[in-house]
């Protein structure tokens, strides 16, 4: 799910050039801003909400089969009034110290997912 307005470009181009081979198979849904979204986020599934301003670590989350993870744009993040609104659903990627974060967003995306994945493992 991608919410408009996007802040890179969808062109075939553009995502080949990325490395993106797979992107036929993906089954992308274009909203066409966040009220869009947001009103049917509940039907969509849990959401959790990742910045780096979050309160607590993603390992605190209780990730279900149902999880939606909800980032921001690469350069920004969350807006704040996004953060102010779930902040009892907002969580970072711990970093071993309050330096610099050199996280990109597919990385950050990567994380989290991995660790939703983890949490569900088989017993």
């Amino acid at each position: 799910h991608l919410v408009e307005p996007l802040g890179v470009s969808l062109d075939e181009k553009r995502v080949r050039r990325a490395g993106l081979d797979y992107w036929s198979q993906v089954p992308l849904t274009r909203w066409k801003n966040w009220e869009a979204f947001e009103q049917r986020l509940p039907e969509l599934g849990d959401a959790f909400f990742l910045s780096a301003e979050a309160p607590r670590p993603i390992w605190e989350a209780a990730f279900t089969e149902r999880s939606v993870l909800v980032f921001g744009c690469e350069t920004a993040g969350l807006p704040e009034s996004i953060r102010d609104a779930y902040r009892d659903r907002l969580y970072a990627i711990p970093m071993q110290d309050d330096g610099p974060r050199s996280l990109n967003l597919s990385t950050s995306v990567g994380v989290v997912l991995y660790e939703a994945l983890r949490q569900r493992r088989p017993g």
